[in-house]
This record gives structure tokens, sequence and C-alpha cells, in this order.
């Protein structure tokens, strides 16, 4: 399985529009999106700069769709549809609220609760 249709739909471009970037026809660039063919790494390249994600993410061998951004996002907000892309960095008090609401959603994720709990019984 790869996501080169669900890159390429996100974008809004036409299987013909890619085939120009790659240097394909249509029909090529739907045989690559059916899984029919494999793409080229040449290929595999130039719509990793053109999706922002990596060459795994469009082969589908990753869920990760950008490693880079994956460290800087170690609660996965971003796998559930959450970009700070569409966001202004928050302020300081806006860190604050936001930390003092993960410790909510996350208190019974504490490790030192988790083991307590285990040792009890």
């Amino acid at each position: 399985m790869n996501r080169i249709k669900q890159l390429r739909e996100e974008l809004k471009i036409s299987q013909n529009e890619l085939g120009k970037k790659l240097n394909k026809t249509q029909q090529q660039i739907s045989l690559y999106e059916n899984g029919t063919n494999e793409l080229d790494l040449d290929g595999y390249l130039i719509l990793s700069k053109l999706f922002n994600c990596s060459i795994e993410y469009i082969a589908g061998k990753s869920d990760i769709r950008n490693p880079e951004k994956a460290q800087e996002d170690p609660l996965g907000l971003t796998k559930i549809g959450f970009s700070m892309d569409e966001y202004n960095p928050p302020t300081d008090k806006q860190r604050e609220q936001l930390a003092e609401l993960i410790k909510v959603v996350l208190k019974d994720n504490k490790k030192e609760d988790k083991e307590k709990n285990e040792n009890n019984k």
C-alpha cells in the first residue's frame, strides 16, 4: 500500500499535474497509485519534498509522516489531526495552561503511581 493518491489529493493536484512534476504520464501515476508499478528512488525523493513527508510514509512502510517533526510531537497530536502549522506559537501563559491540562489528562499514567499500584496488588 502506498499513499501517493492520498497525498496527491491533499495537495489538490491531478494525476496529470503530478506526472509533470515526476516526468511521468498520467497513466504511470495511476499505476503507482494503485500499486501495480513501483516508483523509483528519484521519484520518491521528488514526492518526499513535494509532500513534505518521508519516503517510508509515502511507501506505506511507516505511519510517521515526518520523523523530524515527530520528535517535536511526543504526545502524537499529529496522529489525531492536530498540527501546529495552523496556529501561532503559544504564549507563555498558554504553555502553562497546556501543561496543567496535560497533567490532568495524563494523571493516571504517572510512572510512580503505576508502580505503587502494581506493588500493592
